[in-house]
């Protein structure tokens, strides 16, 4: 299973939505934003030396932290060098040697973001209760349509009560997880753990799990012969 965790708009969680995704599924979590990384990365080869033909895409995969991980650099040479259209085949070959991955696409609706949805067997969509966020979740999921890559989940980011969740899930037509506004998912990231690992009692940590059997079903549901 290929499963891209995209969003319109820049800041509404997305990368956080993949790196507790990836804990929950344990899959691998490709940061695959070759412009902007945002999850963490040590020292070794990375997406951009995988992208460039200096290193195997199995070789780069973090196996030692809390979340396998295939990291991206940060340098601007390095994005450079990238050959982008390597992605797909990249992303392929971790999910046949690890099974499960999670594309943390980057933001916009750059080309690099319809790389990520073209390796996908289906996408998570990102937002937050705010109209240009949601604006962007629009088009986005049209884009995810064009390139039949299916709906798995939306994830509605920092509700609240008043959050218009029906209304999500009616506009960009999917089952939708409402995660609340929470100290316990910024605590994590500044950790660098999941959720569930720094507050497993968090209404948030108990989401992330809802959202990844939300995930498992719609895959199920779309190749049952992947989980015969």
């Amino acid at each position: 299973m290929i499963l891209a965790v995209v969003g319109g708009k820049g800041g509404v969680g997305k990368s956080t939505v993949a790196y507790n995704l990836g804990a929950h599924l344990d899959g691998v979590v490709v940061d695959a934003d070759l412009a902007m990384a945002d999850l963490p990365a040590d020292r070794g080869p990375d997406l951009h030396d995988v992208l460039a033909g200096r290193a195997a895409p199995t070789e780069a995969v973090r196996e030692g932290g809390p979340v396998a991980l295939l990291p991206c650099g940060r340098s601007l040479a390095g994005a450079r060098a990238c050959e982008p259209t390597a992605l797909v085949e990249t992303v392929e070959r971790v999910r046949d040697e690890y099974g499960r991955v999670v594309v943390d696409c980057p933001a916009g609706m750059c080309g690099d973001v319809g790389l990520g949805l073209l390796a996908a067997d289906a996408c998570v969509l990102v937002t937050e209760p705010a109209p240009p966020a949601l604006g962007d979740a629009l088009r986005a999921r049209a884009l995810a349509r064009e390139l039949d890559a299916g709906l798995a989940a939306i994830v509605l980011n920092r509700s609240n009560e008043s959050s218009p969740t029906d209304m999500v899930a009616r506009e960009l037509g999917g089952p939708v997880t409402a995660v609340p506004e929470s100290d316990a998912v910024a605590d994590a990231q500044a950790a660098g753990v999941p959720v569930r690992e720094h507050a497993p009692d968090a209404a948030a940590a108990a989401a992330f799990a809802d959202l990844a059997g939300t995930v498992e079903q719609a895959c199920r549901h779309a190749d049952p012969m992947t989980y015969s």
